[in-house]
C-alpha cells in the first residue's frame, strides 16, 4: 500500500527532506483548498427586469412553475430590494458593497470620470466567485455580465474584468447589457463565438445558456464529484427584445385581453393571498402616465394584448430552461444539497414608452415609439425581425402593487422577487418572509452559510469592508429580527432612503414623466445645481412603509420631523458611500468621451477572419464624415460578401459586394433601409473599394434623426455610385458590435443578404477613417449635382 500523500500549506515551509537522490528524499505537496465534506453548492439566478408582479410565484400572471416548484420548497422574501438597474445590482449582489462604492453609479455604458461612476470595478472589491475558488469550489458563469467598462470588451483585452478575471472558471455568455435572443453576440472564456446554431435550425439563447450550464457542471462533475460548485446564471430574459419561439406564446393568446388595469387587480389579490402584502395594503393608484384600458382603441388593445403575450412566453421558456439546469443539477443527487437563489435585478422596464417599440434601439437614439410602427410588426412581434419591448402599461402593472419602475427609487424600481431554496437549512419551506433585504447582503449571507470568513486581503489586494449584512438567521427563522435598518438608493439623481420602516423618496424628474415635464424637468433634463436646490427644498416625499408598503400615501406635510431627518441621513450615506456627483439620465452620459485600451485615434484598421469589436467597443461613426476603403483582390469570377459591418437587423451599417456590385446600406433602427448601389461590376485584380459618408445637416437629436449624409462608392479613386441617406441613426446603432470579412452575427439588411456572408475575394485590411477627411473629386461633385437635378 501506497504512503500516504503528505500535504502542506502553499505558503508554508516544505515539510519533506531534500536528499541528493530519491532514495533519501521524502516527498510533501502544496495543499489544494477542500472545502469541508457536503459543502452545498450554490446557484444564483438572476432575471433582467423582471417586476415584483410578473412570475407566478410572486402572484403574477406569467407562468413559471419551476420558479413556483423553488418557491415551494424554499421561502420566498416579500421585502428584498435592488438599485434600480442591472449592472449596478449584479455588482452588489457579486461583491456584497454598495453599487457607488464600486463606481457602478449606472450601468457601464454610461459611465463617467468620477469614483462613483467609472464602472471599473477595482479588484479591492473582490466577488463571491473570487473568494469560493480560493475556497476549493468550481465557479461558473453563464448568461449576461454587463461589469466589464465597454473599453474593455475587446479581444485587446485586458481581460481582468472579465468573469474569468473575476474568480470563475468557466463563461459562456455576453458582455453586455442586452443581445439579441436569435443572434447573440456570444463570449465563450475569453473568445467571441457565433451562436452553434441558427434560428431555422431552432437556435435560441436560453436553451444555449441551459446546454452550457449543464455542461460545465457535468465536465466538473465527472472528473471530482464531491468537490462542490458556484453556477452564477443570469437570463438576458425578460430584458428587451422579447423573443421566443411562437409556441410559447401560442398559449396565452387572449389571456391579457383584460387589459392592464384588470392585471393588477387580480395579481394584487393573488398577492394578498400569497402573504406576500401584509394585511391593510392598498393597491397604488394609476400611474399618470399610463392611460385606462378602457379608453384605447381596438387597435391598441390587440397590439398591447400581444405584447404581454410574448412577455409571458418569453418568461415561460426561460423558467423551462432554468428547470432544465435544476433537473440535471436533481439528476446528480444534489439539488437537496444546494442552495439556489433566485432574484430580479430591478423592477419592470419601461423602455419601451408609451406604446411600446418594436425596436428597443428607438428608445436609446430618443425615437418616439409610433402605434403604427408597432402595427406593421403586430404579426412579427416576438420573432427575429423584431427587437420588442411592450408598453409601459405592462410595466406598471408588471411591479404590482408598487408604483411606478426600473431606473426609478420608488418601490416599483427597487423591490423585486427573490426566492431562496436550501432543503438543509429551512425549516418550514413554502412560506414567506418579510425581513428587509438589500442586494448587497447575498454576499455575506452564503459565506454565513458555507462557513467562510470574508478575506482581509484577496490575491495579494487588501479587500474593502464588505457594507452588507447576513440574513442567513431570516432563511432559518421567520421572526428573525431585521438586520438591515438603513438603505440609501440613488439612480440617475431619482433619490430614496429606507430607514426602519420609513422611506423618504425625492424623484427625479418627477413623480411621473407627466408630472416632470409639468415641473419644467422633462426626461433627459440635466441636473443643475438650481435643480437640485429646488427638489431637495420642495420635492421629498414620505411614506410610513409599516402602514402604508405600496407607497401610497404621502405623508410629508404632516411629518416634517422625520422628513428632514430622512434628508439629512440621505446625504449622511452618499457621502459615506461616494454617491457624488450626481448625474441625471441625459444624452450627454450616452456620448461621453471615454477611455480607450489603445491610444486615441481616428483611423482604425480591421483585417477579415479576426474577432468582431464589441459594440462599446467600436468606432462611432454616427453624425461625421468617415469612409471605408477596402484594399482587396477580386478572383476573375467576381466576388461578394461583406466587406465591414457594424450592426444587425435592428440597425446599423454595411459595406458589402452583391450582384458583382458595391453597395452601403444603412438600417435606422429597422424602419428605414438606405442603400446605395454601384452603377458598374467591381473590377478584377487588385483594387481599393471605398464609402465615403459626408453629412450634409446637422443631425435633429430631439427628433430622433441623425444627420442627413450623401454617400459615394469608389473604385480606387472613380466615382461609381451616388445615394442620399435622408437621416441616419443618430447616437447608437444596435447592441451588436462590427466585423471585417463577414457579418458575425447578422445581417444588417436580410432582403440583401444573410449572415455570415463571408467575402470570398482577398482583403488585405479595411480602413475605417472617421477623421472627416474625404476625397476632393470633381468627378464626384459632379455626380452629386446631377443626382439632385
Amino acid at each position: 500500500m501506497a504512503d500516504p500523500l503528505v500535504t502542506y500549506p502553499a505558503d508554508g515551509p516544505f515539510p519533506g527532506t531534500v536528499g541528493r537522490t530519491l532514495e533519501t528524499s521524502s516527498p510533501a505537496w502544496p495543499a489544494r483548498p477542500t472545502p469541508p465534506p457536503d459543502s452545498p453548492n450554490v446557484v444564483v439566478i438572476v432575471l433582467d427586469d423582471v417586476g415584483y408582479g410578473q412570475l407566478s410565484a410572486f402572484g403574477g400572471l406569467c407562468e413559471t412553475p419551476n420558479l413556483d416548484r423553488l418557491a415551494n420548497r424554499g421561502l420566498r422574501f416579500s421585502n428584498f430590494h435592488t438599485t434600480a438597474l442591472c449592472s449596478p445590482t449584479r455588482a452588489c449582489l457579486l461583491t456584497g458593497r454598495n453599487h457607488h462604492t464600486v463606481g457602478l453609479s449606472s450601468i457601464t455604458e454610461l459611465s463617467l470620470g468620477y469614483p462613483a461612476h467609472n464602472a471599473t470595478m477595482g479588484f479591492e472589491h473582490g466577488m463571491l466567485p473570487e473568494i469560493l475558488v480560493a475556497a476549493g469550489y468550481n465557479t461558473f458563469c453563464v448568461g449576461k455580465w454587463h461589469l466589464t467598462p465597454p473599453e474593455e470588451t475587446t479581444s485587446a483585452g485586458p481581460f481582468t474584468r472579465w468573469p474569468l478575471g473575476r474568480g470563475f472558471e468557466r463563461y459562456y455568455g455576453f458582455l453586455g447589457g442586452d443581445t439579441d435572443q436569435f443572434h447573440p453576440e456570444l463570449v465563450f472564456d475569453n473568445h467571441s463565438v457565433r451562436p452553434p446554431a441558427t434560428p431555422a435550425e431552432g437556435y435560441h439563447l436560453n436553451a444555449d445558456l441551459a446546454d452550457h450550464a449543464i455542461d460545465f457542471v457535468k465536465d466538473a462533475h465527472a472528473v471530482a464529484p464531491d468537490k462542490p460548485f458556484f453556477l452564477w446564471f443570469a437570463t438576458g430574459a425578460g430584458h428587451a427584445p422579447h423573443q421566443v419561439e411562437p409556441e410559447w406564446v401560442e398559449p396565452y393568446r387572449g389571456r391579457f385581453d383584460m387589459g392592464w388595469d384588470e392585471y393588477r387587480h387580480r395579481v394584487f389579490e393573488r398577492q394578498m393571498e400569497l402573504g406576500l402584502m401584509p394585511a391593510g395594503t392598498e393597491l397604488s393608484e394609476r400611474d399618470p402616465d399610463v392611460p385606462a384600458w378602457e379608453s384605447l382603441g381596438e387597435d391598441a388593445r390587440a397590439l398591447y394584448a400581444h405584447q404581454m403575450e410574448v412577455y409571458a412566453g418569453f418568461l415561460t421558456q426561460t423558467d423551462h430552461h432554468i428547470g432544465r439546469v435544476l433537473d440535471f443539477i436533481e439528476s446528480l443527487g444534489e439539488l437537496d444539497n444546494t442552495i439556489v437563489v433566485c432574484v430580479s435585478d430591478n423592477g419592470a422596464s419601461a423602455e419601451g414608452g408609451e406604446h411600446g417599440v418594436r425596436n428597443e434601439g428607438l428608445f436609446f437614439n430618443l425615437v418616439p415609439g409610433k402605434l403604427e410602427d408597432n402595427l406593421e410588426a403586430l404579426d412579427a412581434w416576438g420573432s427575429e425581425d423584431v427587437f420588442g419591448h411592450y408598453s409601459w402599461g405592462w410595466t406598471w402593472a408588471g411591479d404590482t402593487p408598487f408604483r411606478r419602475w426600473k431606473r426609478e427609487t420608488y418601490r416599483g424600481g427597487v423591490t423585486d422577487p427573490c426566492i431562496v431554496t436550501w432543503s438543509r437549512g429551512i425549516p418550514d419551506p413554502g412560506r414567506v418572509r418579510a425581513q428587509y433585504l438589500h442586494a448587497i447582503d447575498l454576499m455575506p449571507t452564503l459565506l454565513e452559510i458555507l462557513g467562510i470568513e470574508p478575506p482581509a486581503t484577496l490575491r495579494g489586494v487588501p479587500q474593502s469592508p464588505i457594507q452588507g449584512v447576513s440574513f442567513a438567521a431570516a432563511i432559518g427563522d421567520g421572526n428573525a429580527p431585521d438586520r438591515h435598518r438603513t438603505q440609501y438608493f440613488e439612480m440617475f439623481s431619482h433619490r430614496s432612503i429606507y430607514h426602519e420602516g420609513w422611506k423618504a423618496v425625492c424623484p427625479y424628474p418627477g413623480p411621473s414623466m407627466s408630472e416632470g415635464l409639468e415641473r419644467g424637468h422633462p426626461f433627459g433634463t440635466p441636473l443643475s445645481e438650481a435643480i437640485l436646490d429646488e427638489l431637495d427644498a420642495n420635492d421629498w416625499e414620505l411614506y410610513d412603509l409599516t402602514t402604508d408598503p405600496a407607497e401610497c400615501n404621502n405623508i410629508a406635510a404632516s411629518h416634517r420631523d422625520k422628513l428632514e431627518e430622512l434628508k439629512a441621513l440621505w446625504w449622511t450615506e452618499a457621502r459615506r458611500h461616494g454617491v457624488l456627483p450626481l448625474a441625471a439620465t441625459e444624452l450627454g452620459r450616452l456620448i461621453a468621451p471615454r477611455p480607450s485600451v489603445g491610444s486615441p485615434r481616428q483611423v482604425f484598421e480591421f483585417y477579415p477572419g479576426g474577432s468582431p469589436v464589441s459594440f462599446a467597443a467600436a468606432p462611432r461613426v454616427n453624425n461625421r464624415a468617415h469612409s471605408i476603403t477596402a484594399f482587396a483582390d477580386i478572383p476573375q469570377g467576381g466576388a461578394e460578401g461583406v466587406i465591414l459591418t457594424q450592426g444587425n437587423r435592428h440597425g446599423g451599417y454595411a459595406l458589402y459586394i452583391s450582384g458583382d456590385r458595391l453597395c452601403f446600406v444603412h438600417n435606422y433602427l429597422s424602419l428605414a433601409r438606405f442603400t446605395v448601389r454601384a452603377d458598374e461590376p467591381v473590377p478584377r485584380g487588385a483594387v481599393a473599394l471605398r464609402m465615403e459618408f459626408a453629412p450634409t445637416a446637422p443631425a435633429s437629436f430631439a427628433g430622433g434623426r441623425g444627420c442627413p449624409a450623401e454617400v459615394r462608392l469608389f473604385h480606387d479613386e472613380r466615382v461609381v455610385g451616388f445615394g442620399e441617406v435622408p437621416y441616419s441613426v443618430p447616437v447608437v446603432f444596435s447592441t451588436t458590435g462590427a466585423s471585417c470579412g463577414s457579418a458575425f452575427f447578422d445581417t444588417v439588411d436580410p432582403a440583401a443578404y444573410q449572415a455570415p456572408f463571408t467575402f470570398t475575394g482577398a482583403l488585405e485590411k479595411v480602413v475605417l477613417d472617421i477623421s472627416g477627411t474625404l476625397t476632393v473629386n470633381p468627378t464626384a461633385e459632379y455626380t452629386r449635382l446631377m443626382a439632385q437635378q
